[in-house]
């Protein structure tokens, strides 16, 4: 394990069947990790699949509102915009401080406080130990954690949106002084994984058409 994550975690890595200490008694009104988090929590496709869906807006809808673009190594990204005073809550939030969209909320907010690793096409967990201020943490598994059906095939996707988009990003930095490249790409990779809508009940399947579509190319 790298030098910078030892400084963060408990110093393990965890696969989905592993138990680990992330229960935090429902918050008990906490959203301290929902609070001043900038343009960090970035959505992927399947998050956007399931704001869509649950929510019964479109993409484009998403970003009037709830959700911005922002740029991460000249590539373009969604992430939820943090509103109210000085922009400093989630835009999901209700007037309690209780996400309104817990069950079907974004994947880093499921992970929370857990981080994961990526490591030769081999996705791990590991543990912010300095994150979350909740007390007395319960263990549990993290597949039970994270809550998503068909961990194995989310798991799939999660390692093989990381190798397209770190791909990506590597490519657009080494021709940053191209902005031609840059915009069309970027207005390519929106079109074909965040602006189409998903159509079919299988996000998984339709995805891999995407992918091979964008490899194609």
């Amino acid at each position: 394990m790298e030098a910078d994550l030892l400084e963060i975690s408990d110093g393990k890595l965890y696969g989905t069947n592993d138990m680990v200490k992330v229960g935090c008694h429902d918050c008990q009104g906490c959203s301290s990790c929902c609070q001043g988090m900038g343009d960090s929590i970035w959505l992927d496709p399947y998050d956007i699949f399931q704001l869509t869906r649950n929510l019964n807006k479109t993409f484009q809808e998403l970003l009037a509102k709830e959700v911005e673009l922002h740029v991460e190594d000249g590539l373009v990204l969604p992430n939820i915009k943090m509103q109210g005073e000085e922009h400093s809550s989630c835009s999901f939030l209700d007037k309690n401080g209780r996400c309104s969209i817990h069950s079907f909320r974004p994947g880093l907010c499921r992970l929370f406080p857990l981080g994961r690793n990526y490591e030769e096409d081999k996705l791990t967990y590991f543990l912010l130990v300095h994150e979350c201020p909740a007390k007395n943490k319960t263990k549990m598994k993290v597949n039970k954690w994270l809550g998503v059906p068909r961990i194995k095939d989310y798991e799939d996707f999660l390692v093989a949106w990381h190798n397209l988009t770190k791909g990506l990003r590597s490519y657009l930095m080494e021709n940053a002084q191209d902005e031609a490249v840059t915009k069309a790409l970027n207005l390519k990779f929106l079109g074909i994984f965040y602006m189409t809508p998903f159509q079919g009940e299988d996000f998984y399947l339709e995805f891999k058409v995407r992918l091979e579509k964008w490899q194609n190319l």
